[in-house]
């Protein structure tokens, strides 16, 4: 990463559109409120700051052709935050779904959603439900917001689910597997991610994606979420392909399974 740092914006991207690109990124968008703080701003300041880099994200990982791109906007531990945080949270929410729609539409982006939408206020489940619609017909990346949302919580819905169904003689035991799991997550459909970054520093996931987060690539950069722009996405996919992902293999099976996909074996 450390030569990347001192390559130009334009050979920044050049190197990464050479190099094998992850199909599915998940981002912890953290550190729009200390980005007030320290500037002496009211912490809403800080995630209408942050709007501009999720722009910039989001028109660049479409540029890149990326299959999903997944945003923890709004966790469902934030409904503890202050009322007025959160009710500011909310209108922020469908004012960037007001102004983006357009940007979605023109980059050919699908909009969807994960978690309790249920939880969400009247105004704003309506332009969630506006937005999903207005670019059901897209077929670029999926921008997957993930609103009132907790990875314990996604499993024990889950769980909940697949109960029922044996309960209700609809599916036995035995064909309880990782694939049916997976396809009964609010995620279903989408890959697991292939990379996963935080910004502001800190280094957990924080009840995001428990189960899909099994063998992605994890990032973590001291960039506060309001500065996390364009170049700073570049350095961590960068980053990403030098690593080896190996899911359990050693690296000589890698170099044997490269080669015999390339000469035509599966």
């Amino acid at each position: 990463m450390n030569a990347a740092v001192n390559l130009t914006n334009d050979e920044l991207y050049s190197q990464v559109k050479q190099g094998p690109l992850p199909g599915h990124v998940a981002i912890i968008m953290d550190g729009n409120g200390r980005w007030a703080e320290k500037l002496g701003l009211p912490r809403i300041k800080g995630h209408h700051a942050g709007m501009e880099s999720v722009r910039e994200v989001v028109t660049l990982c479409a540029d890149l052709k990326l299959q999903a791109l997944t945003l923890y906007a709004f966790s469902a531990e934030n409904w503890r935050r202050p009322g007025p945080e959160v009710s500011a949270l909310m209108t922020l929410l469908q004012t960037y779904l007001k102004k983006e729609v357009d940007t979605m539409m023109d980059n050919d982006i699908r909009f969807r959603t994960i978690g309790r939408l249920d939880e969400l206020p009247a105004a704003a489940r309506k332009w969630v439900q506006k937005t999903v619609d207005t670019t059901a017909g897209n077929r670029g990346m999926i921008l997957n917001l993930a609103l009132s949302y907790g990875g314990r919580v996604e499993l024990t819905d889950a769980v909940k689910k697949i109960a029922e169904s044996v309960r209700d003689g609809r599916l036995d035991v035995e064909e309880i597997n990782e694939e049916l799991i997976s396809n009964t997550l609010d995620t279903a459909g989408l890959p697991d991610p292939d990379l996963m970054i935080r910004t502001s520093g800190e280094h957990r996931i924080s009840n995001f994606l428990l189960w899909q987060l099994a063998y992605s690539e994890l990032y973590f950069t001291n960039v506060l979420w309001p500065d996390f722009r364009r170049r700073d996405m570049l350095l961590a996919i960068r980053d990403y392909q030098k690593r080896e992902r190996r899911f359990g293999r050693i690296t000589q099976q890698l170099a044997t399974t490269v080669s015999s996909v390339g000469g035509g074996e599966r």
